[in-house]
C-alpha cells in the first residue's frame, strides 16, 4: 500500500510540473519578441495576437473551444 501512494505521489508531482511549464512558454516567447523590438498587438478580449517583425508576421488566434491557430508569414526580399 505504501508503494502505491509513493508512485501516485510521484506521478502527480510530475504531471503538475509538466502542466506548469506548458502554460508559460507562449508568454515567454511574446516577451522575448517584444524585447527584440517586434510590434505586438493583443485584442481587447485576448483572443487574437498579432506580432510583426522585420522579416515575418505571426497571427495567433484562440477560438471559444480553446483551440489555438497560429499563422506565420515570412517576407522574402529575394525576388
Amino acid at each position: 500500500m505504501k508503494r502505491f501512494f509513493k508512485v501516485s505521489l510521484l506521478l502527480f508531482a510530475m504531471s503538475i510540473s509538466l502542466v506548469a511549464c506548458r502554460e508559460t512558454n507562449e508568454a515567454d516567447d511574446i516577451d522575448q519578441l517584444r524585447a527584440e523590438g517586434a510590434d505586438v498587438e493583443v485584442s481587447d478580449d485576448g483572443q487574437k495576437i498579432k506580432i510583426k517583425t522585420d522579416d515575418k508576421k505571426i497571427k495567433i488566434k484562440t477560438d471559444d473551444d480553446g483551440n489555438v491557430k497560429k499563422k506565420v508569414k515570412v517576407d522574402n526580399d529575394d525576388n
